[in-house]
């Protein structure tokens, strides 16, 4: 699977060993960023270009990662069509796919270990959206109403 990846300085280190980690198991790795470690860079870009890279390819998903993820999935999330959420644990980050169909995970570096975060993103990868109707009610209905926010912009 294609995993799009991106990040700031607070999880540079981590989004290097989850990508190495992805890449080990099979799955194809496209990181958008940052490239190299800069304490002055800023999130938005990185995780706004992985977000647009997940919507253009309907089959992949994605990873953002920050010092505490929450900026992270607010930028993944300003891409319409696009669903990131906050995992903090492996049951957030399953019950994400299943109810939400979210397609990008966002994932705290100074909440988690590497090992923990690695297990968090490997529940989101391989947890399937579970197609029932009320969840997929609702994210037509999220959907309808970008749809009808964006017409307005």
């Amino acid at each position: 699977m294609r995993i799009h990846m991106g990040t700031d300085h607070a999880g540079f280190e981590l989004k290097n060993h989850i990508a190495d980690h992805l890449r080990a198991h099979g799955h194809d790795v496209v990181d958008h960023g940052a490239h190299v470690y800069d304490a002055l860079d800023d999130y938005p870009a990185f995780c706004i270009a992985a977000a647009e890279a997940v919507l253009a390819e309907p089959d992949s998903l994605g990873v953002v990662i920050g010092g505490s993820g929450n900026g992270e999935q607010l930028a993944a999330n300003r891409v319409s069509g696009i669903r990131a959420i906050l995992a903090w644990s492996v049951e957030t980050a399953k019950l994400g796919r299943q109810h939400n169909g979210a397609q990008v995970v966002s994932v705290g570096a100074r909440m988690h270990t590497a090992d923990e975060a690695t297990a968090i993103v490997e529940a989101f990868i391989n947890e399937p959206f579970s197609g029932d109707v009320r969840h997929q009610r609702r994210i037509d209905e999220m959907l309808a109403y970008e749809s009808k926010r964006d017409a307005r912009a």
